[in-house]
């Protein structure tokens, strides 16, 4: 059967500064709006001794994401993994949606340790219809500050009356017994078909009250809702912005150091900008432009140990997806600017790495699209964030789309080529094959589930057969160990199959470009 795919409306009103003026003509779906995950980095940084010339801050990073534990769903220190299936049937609605939590312990996940949410599920709001992909977006907050982590799951294809593709957001109240009961998080008034709400999710704490503040973007404009939350998904206050436009990307963390949550807003391509502006909002509300920054996605993290966030942003639009136009690094690339004492300025020239950078592994070609994800954490336990980055597009040999995943090494002096790794489904030590289609790094997330200080990589392959896969890697003072790393499928975390592929790992709490 083929669903519907209708284009996306805009706002004539709304006005658009700078080089983001223009509206992009072309009809994008929900569905992939559905991928513009961007949220505060996941792991918890402590300050560190550094060299000369680079000024610690008064504080270690934190990030200003305020749960006790963040992904914590149970309260048993370990945190969680949810994991989106927005193609899994419930019963007989095909592509109704579905997110599996896998639960962390000491030894890491497994299938057998899981809850699975659908809008069939006892407590949860809405009505499994075809085609809603519930479970497109996720991502985690303590939204009525109980010290229990709660899941937030945005369903932009979700219809609404006749309309279809509205878009809904979810809370799921994290206990002592897990994830259990929920609540709808009211939208703005006046959405129309094909708006998307929800699509992408970040979380941080703006106002420095304790209280964790979201950030969701769509279609038609994003919504700002300032915490905290009552059990009936209210919050202390919602805006909506349409400043900018079209709004397909936010990130939200700080990156001067006060503690507070800064927000970074990222439209998307435009007319004049193929490669996607970037905007940063003051806590005033006011917007401005970083004019020599790029990006789709991004998440922030503490790359150089210093106390201070830095935006990581990925840009895996190449000249091959758009002849003609002025975009990344062949094959796509990723940008880092870096925070301190006065934040990012829009004078900041921003860090380039690519595949044709020293050390990365591989080689630049067009479609790769090498930022397709990506996600910030500790994975050896130095106290300098790594970046893990999605080639989704990669051919692996004579497959092409198979995909690749890339972890690139932080340090005192930044982000550095050296010591990065690639991993496919063809690397030692991961299971399965690569074959073309899988999209391997189509989602990634670093996530320390075994509560040793040091994140595991975690891998979205939503192409895998008609499943879709997870990989998770431990990580370790060596880097990740693929040597017995864990790999879940879409039927083993007991999902359902009818039409359309399950895309398990199509949804992780991390970056990812809304257009691959």
């Amino acid at each position: 059967m083929t669903r519907p795919r209708p284009a996306l409306p805009h706002d004539p009103g709304a006005t658009m500064p700078s080089r983001a003026s223009a509206r992009v003509q072309s009809v994008f779906t929900s569905r992939f709006l559905a991928s513009a995950i961007a949220v505060t980095a996941s792991a918890t940084l402590t300050a560190v001794v550094l060299p000369a010339g680079h000024a610690a801050a008064a504080a270690p990073y934190r990030g200003a994401n305020t749960a006790a534990v963040q992904n914590d769903f149970n309260g048993d220190g370990y945190r969680d993994l949810a994991v989106g299936a927005p193609g899994a049937a419930n019963g007989t609605v095909d592509e109704a949606g579905a997110v599996v939590v896998l639960y962390g312990s000491a030894n890491g996940v497994r299938a057998a340790h899981r809850t699975v949410i659908t809008q069939a599920t006892s407590g949860i709001p809405g009505t499994a219809k075809e085609w809603d992909r519930f479970g497109s977006a996720v991502a985690s907050a303590d939204l009525d500050r109980d010290g229990y982590a709660d899941l937030l799951i945005g369903t932009p294809d979700k219809s609404a009356g006749t309309m279809w593709g509205v878009g809904s957001l979810t809370v799921v109240w994290g206990g002592s017994g897990g994830l259990r009961g929920g609540a709808a998080v009211a939208p703005p008034t006046g959405l129309d078909e094909g708006c998307g709400f929800a699509a992408g999710l970040a979380v941080g704490d703006v106002t420095g009250d304790g209280a964790p503040d979201i950030g969701v973007t769509g279609g038609c404009g994003a919504t700002t809702y300032t915490g905290p939350f009552t059990r009936s998904g209210t919050p202390a206050r919602r805006a909506f912005v349409n400043e900018l436009g079209t709004n397909r990307g936010v990130v939200m963390g700080d990156v001067d150091g006060d503690g507070k949550a800064e927000r970074f807003w990222l439209p998307g391509p435009t007319d004049g900008d193929i490669s996607g502006p970037v905007y940063a909002e003051s806590h005033s509300g006011t917007y401005t432009e970083l004019p020599l920054a790029d990006g789709f996605s991004g998440q922030i993290g503490d790359i150089d140990g210093d106390g201070y966030g830095d935006l990581v942003t990925g840009v895996p639009w190449d000249v091959s997806l758009t002849p003609g136009s002025t975009p990344a690094h062949r094959g796509g690339e990723i940008q880092v600017l870096y925070g301190g004492p006065q934040g990012i300025t829009p004078d900041q020239k921003p860090q380039v790495v690519h595949q044709d950078t020293p050390g990365v592994p591989g080689t630049g070609e067009n479609g790769d699209q090498f930022g397709t994800s990506l996600s910030v954490g500790d994975t050896n336990g130095d106290k300098y964030a790594d970046v893990l980055v999605g080639a989704s597009g990669e051919s692996v040999g004579s497959a092409s789309g198979a995909g690749q995943a890339t972890l690139v090494r932080g340090s005192a002096a930044g982000l550095t080529g050296t010591g990065s790794r690639g991993y496919s489904q063809n690397t030692s030590g991961v299971p399965g094959a690569a074959e073309a289609g899988d999209t391997f790094a189509g989602s990634t997330y670093l996530v320390d589930l075994t509560k040793d200080g040091r994140a595991e990589v975690t891998v979205g392959v939503p192409g895998e057969n008609a499943d879709g896969q997870l990989w998770v890697a431990r990580g370790a003072t060596s880097g990740p160990v693929t040597s017995g790393s864990t790999a879940v499928s879409g039927t083993a975390a007991g999902l359902e199959r009818r039409y359309a592929d399950i895309n398990f790992g199509e949804a992780l709490p991390a970056a990812r470009s809304p257009f691959f």
